[in-house]
């Protein structure tokens, strides 16, 4: 780890100046800060606006994975700054892998986090892409800054139609459900020694259409819940998929609501089905609901390891075997996925009978070969003993020329 350098600025602001700064704490004893941009390359500057009043902010940028502390976004520290009373804090990103970071916030006994997803100073460095799930962590961030008593997302009220992508989370700035649904995926990468660039929604948004795609990446993974993409995104890893890209969805409800983004705001639209894009046309599965509270997660019956035996080997499962335990949202095929998509494993009767969650897999006369879990979630399991070793697999196939 090294100290912050003396370039560094600590720029003390008026609250009014400060995106965000001013706001006063929730009261529960957090530090609230959020950073202004949700993605940063090595050589670049990412600003952290600090929302709650402090006097003597301590901050530690960490690299979220193995090697620290257990909290939610514990890990290996890169940096420190002592940023005293300052409301925003200008951090220099040094020559740090690619991963997702977070700043560890502490003004004496009150602490929180705020998250920065470093890219490679040059997509495409690695040959293969993960792409966190930003735009629905926002979403699921139920933060009332306008103080009218419902939380900005249309998640507390159907009349709302647009998030703030720049808030700080709830819950001491730890993304919703992180711990739950994206931080195994992370540490699996990081223990399989796995190089990749990670991405977030805005850094996808921003490669110009699928053929650069897939001259950048081999593979593209969407380890988290990637419900909310734009036309230019959808467009992008369709073409990338017809020009024989792999893909890798570890989670359900995908590429299911359009979205548009308009400065700091995300604006929901519709949903792609009801567009005349159904989601399993590029997935090979949808969204079929929600637990509804009322059904509990099951595991999932293997069901097709003869149409895809490179999946369960070395794993002891076979057709009948059961594994893991996996809900909350499911997907199954539909007439819109593509031809030969082969269901390898079932959740049966999930969420009522005639409501299953599929495990599916589809290869295209390109090439592509797109793996989709079906339930929540297979990323987020990434560490357990019956899921790692299908995952390693999975890997192993989907990079293999």
């Amino acid at each position: 780890m090294r100290r912050a350098r003396a370039s560094i600025a600590l720029l003390l602001t008026a609250a009014a100046t400060a995106g965000g700064a001013g706001h006063a704490a929730t009261g529960d004893g957090s530090v609230e800060a959020a950073f202004r941009v949700r993605s940063a390359a090595p050589g670049e500057t990412a600003v952290l606006d600090v929302w709650s009043r402090v006097r003597d902010l301590q901050v530690e940028l960490v690299r979220v994975g193995p090697g620290g502390s257990h909290e939610p976004l514990g890990g290996r520290p890169v940096t420190r700054i002592h940023a005293g009373a300052a409301r925003t804090v200008a951090v220099d990103v040094g020559r740090w892998p690619s991963g997702v970071y977070a700043a560890s916030l502490r003004d004496g006994r009150h602490h929180g986090w705020a998250v920065l997803v470093v890219r490679s100073r040059h997509l495409g460095a690695h040959r293969v892409a993960v792409v966190l799930p930003t735009n629905t962590w926002q979403a699921y961030n139920r933060r009332d800054v306008d103080g009218n008593g419902t939380g900005d997302t249309w998640y507390e009220s159907p009349q709302i139609d647009r998030v703030d992508l720049l808030r700080p989370f709830l819950d001491d700035g730890v993304p919703p459900r992180f711990r739950a649904y994206d931080r195994g995926f992370l540490y699996w990468l990081a223990r399989r020694h796995h190089a990749v660039d990670y991405l977030a929604d805005d850094d996808f948004e921003r490669i110009r259409d699928g053929d650069r795609l897939a001259r950048l990446y081999d593979l593209v993974v969407f380890p988290g819940h990637e419900e909310y993409v734009t036309t230019h995104a959808h467009d992008v890893l369709d073409r990338y998929r017809d020009r024989g890209g792999n893909l890798a969805f570890l989670s359900a409800n995908n590429v299911f609501y359009r979205v548009e983004r308009h400065g700091k705001w995300l604006v929901r639209t519709g949903r792609w089905r009801d567009l005349g894009r159904p989601e399993a046309a590029l997935v090979g599965v949808q969204l079929v609901g929600w637990n509804e509270n009322r059904y509990r997660n099951a595991p999932y019956v293997v069901t097709g390891r003869q149409l895809a035996p490179w999946l369960f080997a070395g794993t002891g499962l076979r057709n009948g075997d059961r594994f893991g335990s996996f809900g909350i949202e499911i997907d199954a095929h539909t007439s819109a996925s593509p031809r030969g998509t082969h269901v390898l494993a079932r959740i049966p009767d999930a969420f009522g009978p005639g409501r299953s969650a599929e495990m599916t897999y589809y290869t295209t006369p390109r090439g592509a070969k797109v793996f989709a879990a079906g339930a929540f979630t297979l990323g987020g399991a990434a560490l357990w003993p019956a899921v790692a070793p299908l995952l390693d697999n999975l890997w192993r196939e989907l990079t293999s020329p």
